[in-house]
């Protein structure tokens, strides 16, 4: 049932069916597609993709029309459209397709320290002043407080 969906999705490039069955004959479809995109059109890959197209004019379809049409898409080649439910027993429906907009990509902004998106970073306390604070007593702690204060007024 997968090979013929997948068949029929290369053939008319689109298919309605069930969600369930969309979701996973997208998988099956996005792999041949990646196939026919590195195979680089040898017999190997040919043959594997056969293993589940059955139908050679799909296949060539595949590996000549198909695949080059996705050579700058890094994934993403099928769109999974939810339509109504199905009348007779309620079944969710989606119509599943091959992606025909080109790919474009979003440029990155460079982050700086001045324009406000860097997360300022928190400088680490010293290992040797936390060991200090901790070793002294609560009431010779005060004391040094006390004795700062005293020479700052001064």
């Amino acid at each position: 049932m997968m090979r013929n969906l997948v068949t029929s999705l290369f053939e008319h490039e689109r298919v309605e069916t069930t969600d369930a069955k969309a979701k996973e004959v997208r998988s099956v479809a996005e792999r041949l597609i990646t196939l026919a995109k590195r195979g680089d059109g040898g017999v190997a890959a040919r043959r594997r993709a056969a293993r589940v197209v059955r139908d050679r004019k799909i296949v060539k379809k595949l590996f000549e029309d198909i695949a080059p049409r996705y050579a700058d898409r890094p994934g993403g080649y099928t769109r999974i459209v939810k339509v109504e439910n199905r009348l007779g027993d309620s079944a969710p429906l989606s119509i599943l397709q091959l992606v025909k907009e080109p790919v474009t990509f979003k440029e990155r902004k460079a982050r700086t320290e001045d324009d406000g998106s860097a997360v300022p970073r928190r400088e680490p306390a010293k290992p040797v002043e936390q060991a200090v604070a901790r070793s002294e007593a609560p009431a010779e702690a005060a004391a040094a407080a006390g004795e700062a204060e005293k020479a700052e007024n001064a």
